[in-house]
């Protein structure tokens, strides 16, 4: 059976353009992080929750592009359809990473100084594929299993909860797939009000505690939102965009709650996002209704932009990142130019890749994987 001559189903382009939104913030929360003093201090303090957004979006929107084909689809066939989705970006995330790894020389990175040219190219090969590597090949010494794109930690798990998915959670009935991603959230809210810093934040080095933190951020919002795919009834809302856009800047933006003294605070305040509001902005925003060209055409670029700007922004980072170190004291004040200008690189550089890149090899193979 040929998997790729199923019919594509019309996007929900909201939902597109709130991945945008939220990738955007991805990224100023990167810019921002490098300023704060510590994880207390953040600007952008839950910046870090728009990876567990993409997740509950991605379940949702796997669920409602799937759940009603596997008639004519085979596990083999959905994984390659994955692969060609997210695989390409990775690559060039890599190879991003990898061109400008000895460039980001700064005394935060000593190891740099110290990795051969075998070392590093090894790296980007197992880079390519998302397997983690171990603490004893990290080149670049912030414990990350991708050290050349730190943010392929997400899309390592994300392979898993497609993997899942596929090969049998798929199958659970509504009522099996609700305990399953209640059992999830019980699972989360023990986390983040008992663990050490009262969020969620890790993930993306290899061991035990970042490996749970990875899986217990992915299971609960990945089926979640494939639970949301299965029950939720749309209805017609106006302005949806935009109420939902300010929903995300408002959590996403959200100081520290509770301080030092009182952790479980802000834990249960990025359990209550993740495991309610999250779910609720996503039903809003597939039920929203676009009635302006210009506001579709703002979502059909945030959402194109949206993966692009994610997998590639963070070679950038590193760049900025490293003059920050070696400028101690720097505030916001004098930084902003910086981060302002590594945004706009960022944007610049995720859609010459969309263009130039990631649809041309996408629509390559499509072709080669018939």
């Amino acid at each position: 059976m040929d998997n790729n001559k199923l019919a594509t189903k019309p996007h929900y382009p909201i939902l597109d353009g709130l991945r945008g939104v939220a990738a955007l913030i991805v990224v100023c929360f990167h810019l921002c992080e490098p300023l704060a003093t510590s994880h207390l201090t953040q600007l952008v303090n839950h910046g870090y929750l728009a990876v567990d957004f993409f997740f509950l979006l991605s379940g949702f929107v796997i669920g409602y592009a799937y759940n009603d084909r596997w008639n004519k689809l085979t596990i083999g066939g959905f994984l390659r359809r994955r692969f060609e989705r997210l695989q390409p970006l990775v690559v060039l995330g890599m190879t991003f990473g990898a061109i400008g790894f000895y460039f980001t020389d700064s005394s935060i990175w000593p190891l740099i100084h110290t990795i051969p040219l075998w070392k590093l190219l090894l790296v980007t090969l197992i880079g390519y594929t998302l397997l983690p590597i171990p603490l004893s090949m990290d080149i670049r010494g912030w414990q990350e299993m991708h050290p050349l794109n730190s943010v392929g930690w997400s899309l390592f798990f994300e392979y898993i909860a497609n993997i899942l998915y596929a090969v049998g959670l798929r199958k659970l009935s509504i009522k099996g797939l609700f305990i399953f991603v209640f059992i999830a959230a019980v699972v989360l809210f023990h986390f983040v009000l008992t663990n050490s810093r009262g969020d969620v934040a890790g993930g993306w080095t290899l061991n035990w505690e970042h490996m749970r933190i990875g899986l217990t951020r992915t299971i609960y919002p990945f089926f979640a939102g494939l639970l949301l795919s299965r029950v939720a009834k749309p209805v017609s809302i106006r302005n949806a965009f935009l109420w939902c856009s300010l929903l995300i800047v408002a959590v996403l933006l959200m100081p520290r709650i509770g301080g030092a003294n009182h952790l479980w605070m802000n834990g249960l305040y990025e359990a209550i996002c993740i495991v309610f509001i999250f779910p609720c902005i996503v039903y809003l925003g597939a039920s929203g209704v676009i009635q302006k060209q210009a506001e579709s055409k703002v979502c059909k670029f945030l959402g194109d932009l949206s993966y692009p700007l994610y997998m590639v922004h963070y070679p950038l980072v590193y760049f900025y990142v490293a003059w920050v170190s070696d400028h101690k004291g720097i505030t916001l004040v004098q930084a902003w130019p910086y981060a302002l200008l590594t945004l706009i690189g960022s944007i610049i550089l995720a859609y010459i890749s969309l263009k130039w890149y990631d649809e041309p090899v996408r629509a390559w193979l499509r072709k080669k994987l018939k």
